[in-house]
């Protein structure tokens, strides 16, 4: 099988027929949003599409059906379904670093047919052979047959990593929370300052603690310090609780440490048996890597059955955006209207609101996984962009937003598209008195999306009896763009659908920007002068001396006071 090619230079948008009718058809724009549910009762139906079991609303956004036909017209003209086609073939369209793109591989159901090949690789075949290990592994904790050094059985999984081997495990660990298997938890290790792995261990028994340390290369300063310090924890407290001896370390740390990386030859040198390293491939992204062996946290506490209940969730969602057609195909309508808002709109953040507790550590999850892939200034031919990209995503949990940032979104000048995000059947049915508390929780849900469309005119404030200066502070404009996500419940499959509904609204954008969604060299620079730093940091005034007159300043503060300290 060959991979079908994509252009070899992104098409400049902005040079595109699409796009000047776009900026025309902006300019004259007239109406608000509800004049346009006043004129066209079928508004919320045409705008209304299903992704898998997602229910998404996209009429509360401001634009018409001419708006979506150009943007959709513009999607054509920048290649996005051929682009979107060679990613799912295997193209390497992560040119920077001439790789191929197959996060979508991960979730592809056993035996699908054909398979996949890719530069001379079975890629199902080498998925399916790791999660077999991964589960195989899982279950063993699960059952007990897998137990600490002492014979005791597992009861807390810590996950040391950081940035994609972190984010996307935490945040599906809290939202599928309720599944764990009963007497077993995960705590998750990232930050680099020592109190995270303090706070994180502090209260566990070694005896009964796993760690799995997820770094593909094994190199990630954050990942490998947590790891020295964890294991330092876990020697220290197996030898004063229980007895371990010097020869029995190299035994402990093959019972409490495994690791998710295919640098094979550093694992050993930790100590972690590399029987017990499950790998995963150069075409996965980090930020695009839960449903790999960064997973093996969750299939271990929630479960491999769980697992695979989220993998089939990302897999739908997939199979929609490769072949819905395109005014029903979700993730491309949403990615385009996105591309509106920023770049004719001009909206530079952009809010994601669950109506869901346990997706808590949604919004952060997205931070990395849509700034880190369209955050940049060039296109993957190395040209610089012709227009602004990216958004700063951000966001918390409803109803606690409503009563710290929503004051901006409804009545601030900027304008914040937001996204929310709700559940029909809720994992608690709790009631207070004869109230069902999901259904209020949910009327806030309803009632926000609607403020935030349609306002309230001077006119309805009066009406209420309010004069004077008051009116102007109690009126709402109205016209700030809602995106409404509902499913049935908050379940493994349906939250696959959500990341994936995600990722593939972000390769839209990055697309429509020419931009190379899957690589990161922003990021490298701030490490790599860490690393040179150092000698500073510890007290070279020779060093000091070398660095700008601001960080050597700062160094020096940070010297005296810890000596002071």
């Amino acid at each position: 099988m060959t991979a079908p090619t994509s252009p070899a230079a992104p098409i400049d948008p902005t040079s595109t027929d699409a796009w000047a009718e776009l900026e025309a058809h902006n300019l004259e724009l007239e109406g608000s949003l509800r004049e346009w549910f006043d004129t066209d009762p079928r508004r919320a139906e045409r705008f209304t599409h299903d992704a898998a079991e997602l229910h998404v609303d996209l009429s509360k956004n401001l634009l018409t059906s001419t708006t979506m036909d150009l943007l959709l017209q513009l999607a054509r003209e920048v290649g996005v379904e051929e682009r979107r086609d060679a990613m799912f073939a295997g193209a390497h369209i992560n040119t920077t670093e001439d790789r191929a793109v197959l996060h979508t591989a991960l979730r592809r159901p056993a035996g699908s047919s054909p398979s996949l090949q890719v530069d001379g690789q079975n890629i199902d075949e080498d998925v399916r052979g790791t999660l077999h290990r991964v589960y195989d592994f899982a279950d063993k904790v699960r059952s007990g047959e897998w137990t600490g050094v002492t014979g005791k059985r597992i009861e807390t999984v810590v996950n040391i990593g950081i940035g994609g081997s972190d984010l996307g495990p935490v945040m599906v660990y809290e939202a599928l929370k309720p599944l764990a298997q009963e007497g077993l938890e995960a705590r998750f290790i990232s930050n680099i300052d020592p109190t995270d792995a303090f706070a994180s261990t502090q209260d566990l028994d070694p005896e009964t603690t796993l760690v799995i340390v997820a770094s593909k290369t094994f190199t990630t300063q954050e990942t490998l310090t947590n790891a020295r310090l964890v294991r330092q924890w876990l020697l220290g407290g197996l030898r004063e609780n229980a007895g371990l001896t010097a020869e029995q370390e190299q035994e402990a740390v093959a019972k409490h440490f495994v690791a998710v990386s295919t640098a094979l030859d550093k694992v050993e040198a930790f100590g972690i048996d590399p029987e017990n390293a499950f790998g995963f491939w150069d075409w996965v992204g980090g930020r695009y890597s839960v449903d790999s062996a960064i997973g093996t946290v969750l299939a271990t506490v929630l479960g491999p059955d769980t697992f695979e209940e989220l993998l089939a969730g990302f897999h739908a969602m997939d199979e929609h955006f490769a072949a819905a057609p395109a005014e029903q195909n979700v993730p491309l309508l949403m990615g385009l209207v996105n591309v509106w808002n920023v770049n004719f709109l001009e909206a530079e953040t952009h809010a994601v609101l669950p109506y869901s507790q346990y997706l808590h550590r949604f919004p952060a999850y997205l931070q990395q996984l849509t700034m880190e892939s369209n955050g940049k200034s060039v296109r993957w031919d190395g040209s610089l962009a012709t227009t602004e990209t990216g958004e700063v995503f951000w966001g918390e949990p409803g109803t606690n937003g409503q009563h710290a940032f929503y004051q901006l979104i409804h009545q601030g000048t900027r304008l914040i598209p937001a996204d929310f995000i709700a559940f029909a059947t809720p994992n608690h049915a709790l009631v207070d008195g004869e109230q069902d508390v999901h259904e209020l929780f949910l009327a806030n849900f309803f009632a926000q999306t609607k403020a935030l469309a349609f306002g309230k005119s001077a006119e309805e404030v009066r009406a209420e009896g309010t004069e004077g200066p008051l009116v102007a502070a109690r009126e709402f404009s109205g016209d700030r763009p809602t995106t409404s996500i509902m499913a049935p419940k908050l379940t493994p499959s349906v939250l696959g659908q959500l990341i994936a509904l995600y990722e593939h609204i972000t390769f839209v954008q990055g697309v429509v920007w020419g931009l190379n969604s899957f690589d990161q060299w922003g990021v490298e620079l701030g490490k790599q002068l860490a690393q040179g730093l150092a000698p500073a940091v510890a007290g070279d005034e020779q060093a000091i001396s070398a660095e700008d007159a601001s960080t050597a300043g700062l160094i020096r503060y940070y010297r005296e006071q810890r000596q002071q300290g």
